[in-house]
This record gives structure tokens, C-alpha cells and sequence, in this order.
């Protein structure tokens, strides 16, 4: 037994534990609008296995559509209601809805109401972080939001150098 727990003590690997208002935090440019609050990744994980956060999608606002070529995400909706289309799908967006996308689905989230909806994502392995950090601007808990603000000039090449794939071009 006492060869399990000396085994158990130096594989063990990092617990973490994130309280509110601790997480990196972005305000996100159009057409998301809100805000995301990067929870768990490689600099408070010690790994690349998965990334984790908390996004807000502002009302009348979307997620564009993408996908990732490497990538596997689940999503969890905690507040509100949308529409999140998945290839030629639309599915309603409740509290509760669930989603896994494996790689090379492609997928949007829209929020047509009145209200922010609310969604936990999860990224195996993780890169979501830097996309974030890259395209969007420092945020405080508390701060009031900023106007809407362009996405960067390059973000198909922020894109590229994190999580996503090009998409094909779009048939008429």
C-alpha cells in the first residue's frame, strides 16, 4: 500500500482551483460583442490538454461561423436562448443545452434575444485562450462595456495561428 501512495504523490498531477473575478478576462470585438473568461489553461493547468472558459454573447450578436481541424469543443449553455447551427443543423439554445463538436464541424452561435446568453466551453487540446488574447481587449469584473469594437486587420492569420481552420468558400 504504501507503494500506491508514494506512486500517487509524485504522479499527481496540478489541481486548480479559480475563484470569480480571478480568470484572464477579454471583451470581444463584434460580431460577438461580450465578453470571455478564460478559466483553465496551460499557464494555471501546467498542460495543453484542454482549455476552459466562460464566454457572454451580447444580445443581437453572434458567433461567426468555424471550425477547428484539430480541435474537439463542447459547449454548455448556462443563460439565455439562441440558435446554435451546426453544419446544416439548427438546434434551439436553452440553460442546459449541451453540444459536442468533434474536428470539422462547422458551427455558429447566434444570440437573437434581448438578454446576454451564456455558455461554457471547453477546448481539447487547448489554443482558445490565445485566440482570445490576441483579438481581444483587457477586462476587468465589474467594468462597464465597451462600444463595439472592430475585430483585428490580421484575424485570419490570429485565426490560423491558433484553433481554426480556413473555411471553403462559400457556394451560391
Amino acid at each position: 500500500m504504501a507503494d500506491g501512495t508514494a506512486r500517487q504523490q509524485t504522479e499527481r498531477g496540478r489541481a486548480v482551483v479559480v475563484q470569480p473575478g480571478e480568470a484572464a478576462s477579454f471583451w470581444q470585438p463584434v460580431p460577438a460583442n461580450g465578453y470571455t473568461e478564460v478559466r483553465l489553461a496551460r499557464e494555471n493547468t501546467g498542460g495543453n490538454s484542454l482549455a476552459m472558459g466562460l464566454q457572454v454573447i451580447a444580445p443581437h450578436s453572434f458567433i461567426r461561423e468555424h471550425w477547428h481541424d484539430k480541435n474537439e469543443e463542447v459547449l454548455v449553455f448556462i443563460e439565455g436562448t439562441g440558435k446554435l447551427e451546426v453544419n446544416d443543423d439548427v438546434h434551439p439554445i436553452a440553460p442546459g443545452t449541451t453540444a459536442y463538436l468533434g474536428r470539422w464541424n462547422r458551427h455558429r452561435i447566434v444570440n437573437d434575444t434581448d438578454r446576454d446568453l451564456k455558455m461554457l466551453w471547453f477546448l481539447i487540446p487547448g489554443g482558445l485562450e490565445d485566440f482570445f488574447q490576441r483579438i481581444g481587449r483587457p477586462r476587468r469584473p465589474g467594468e462597464p462595456a465597451p462600444a463595439p469594437f472592430p475585430r483585428p486587420e490580421n484575424v485570419a492569420e490570429i485565426e490560423r495561428d491558433t484553433v481554426f481552420a480556413p473555411l471553403p468558400a462559400k457556394r451560391d
